[in-house]
């Protein structure tokens, strides 16, 4: 018998994880033949058409000219009040709810998705996604011992398929009070899909009749990560005013990240900001989530939060930072594009795709397709049934001729 020293709870927990397992062999593999040789789909970073990491100019400036005390003091446990402001300001844009508005620097969106979990269900108790969802939700409701449940995301159609979201939620609302709903949108990791402002309509209403019945509160919580590269700043956040005037009984709560939108990945920033119409609860979402920060991390990065700060208070950076931002969120809809258009032409299989960082096809394959693949010197990402292909990093001159060429594997192999 091997030996263990952890808690019952502990044991046989491991933290492999097989995307950075992907982009360790494509790096191996680039050391070999030359990075321009092979085409690495598989971690959700902005590369330039060169292969190299994107870190948005204005930002770069800003970070590496923060007077010295602002990279070694410590932060506020609850993060910086001018951070808090911008992290309102930026998320929301025009689409502010008519709410209470309060918000938690976390480490990263993830640190967001931690606290909810951790705050907003009890030990057992089960957490409601999408079947096509990021595969650390699961690692963090089972690290908290709760359940991750999944409804089929999309209809024969490839629409929301708000019946089968309704059917798994009223289940789970029979058994335990609280129930949280998490919704990756928009820009979905993996597919690139968003839920439309019809579809917020249905979820909302039926959160309202839910809470109506007397035995349920219910947590709406939307992860955002990948809001700024999923269309117009502005029409992209409109589904935000639907959370205005809610039930108090019903908490909204916005997981935002400065990984993507600032290009600080490693940073692990962001905010976790709640939207409810009840003083208690909004008091109540500052003091719980702080403390969770304290007992877990303590308090987060100091000079990412100082320079987004700087940046959205100031008009003349943020113009530049958006003209940048929005260059580059061009740049991956192109990408995307041309990726979605061939394999309408050679009739590969694609998940619809609204924005984004990634797109997905569908396979029960993905394992057997993804490594004959890596002979063709192209890495991406094998999920349980699909393929996650990062459009974010495989430059135009690489993303022509990826759908003809998994096209033609998934035929050779007998799959398509």
């Amino acid at each position: 018998m091997t030996m263990s020293m952890a808690a019952t709870h502990a044991k046989g927990k491991k933290a492999k994880d097989n995307i950075f397992v992907m982009n360790s062999r494509a790096q191996e593999d680039a050391k070999k033949i030359g990075k321009e040789n092979v085409l690495n789909g598989t971690l959700g970073s902005i590369l330039d058409e060169n292969g190299d990491i994107v870190f948005l100019k204005t930002v770069e400036h800003e970070y590496l000219n923060l007077p010295r005390n602002e990279y070694v003091a410590y932060a506020p446990i609850a993060g910086l009040p001018e951070f808090l402001d911008a992290a309102i300001s930026e998320c929301f844009g025009e689409s502010k709810p008519d709410a209470y508005l309060e918000a938690v620097a976390t480490a990263g969106g993830t640190g967001g998705i931690h606290h909810l979990v951790h705050n907003y269900t009890n030990p057992g108790d089960t957490v409601l996604t999408a079947d096509w969802y990021w595969g650390a939700y699961q690692q963090i409701c089972g690290d908290n011992h709760r359940t991750l449940d999944t409804y089929q995301l999309f209809t024969p159609d490839n629409t929301f398929n708000f019946e089968a979201f309704k059917a798994k939620a009223t289940e789970i609302a029979a058994k335990q009070e609280n129930v949280v709903w998490i919704f990756n949108t928009p820009g979905n990791n993996p597919t690139g899909f968003s839920l439309t402002e019809e579809d917020w309509d249905k979820v909302i209403s039926f959160a309202k009749e839910l809470v109506a019945k007397g035995k349920n509160k219910v947590i709406i919580a939307c992860d955002v990560a990948y809001i700024d590269y999923s269309g117009e700043k502005q029409s992209v956040r409109r589904f935000f005013k639907k959370f205005g005037n809610l039930p108090k009984e019903i908490l909204g709560v916005v997981c935002y990240s400065l990984s993507k939108g600032f290009t600080m990945y490693g940073q692990r920033v962001g905010a976790m900001i709640g939207i409810t119409s009840d003083k208690d609860v909004h008091e109540e979402f500052h003091e719980i989530n702080q403390l969770t920060s304290r007992a877990t991390w303590s308090n987060i990065c100091r000079p990412a939060m100082r320079t987004m700060a700087n940046i959205v208070h100031d008009p003349a950076k943020l113009a530049a930072y958006e003209k940048e931002r929005n260059e580059y969120c061009r740049l991956i809809n192109e990408r995307a594009q041309i990726f979605v258009e061939e394999a309408k032409e050679v009739g590969l299989p694609c998940l619809p795709y609204c924005g984004g960082f990634f797109l997905t096809i569908p396979t029960e394959h993905s394992k057997e397709v993804v490594e004959e693949l890596t002979k063709e010197h192209v890495y991406v990402i094998p999920l349980g049934h699909g393929i996650r292909v990062a459009a974010c990093s495989i430059p135009k001159r690489q993303m022509k001729g990826l759908a003809t060429t998994m096209h033609t594997i998934m035929k050779r192999l007998g799959y398509l």
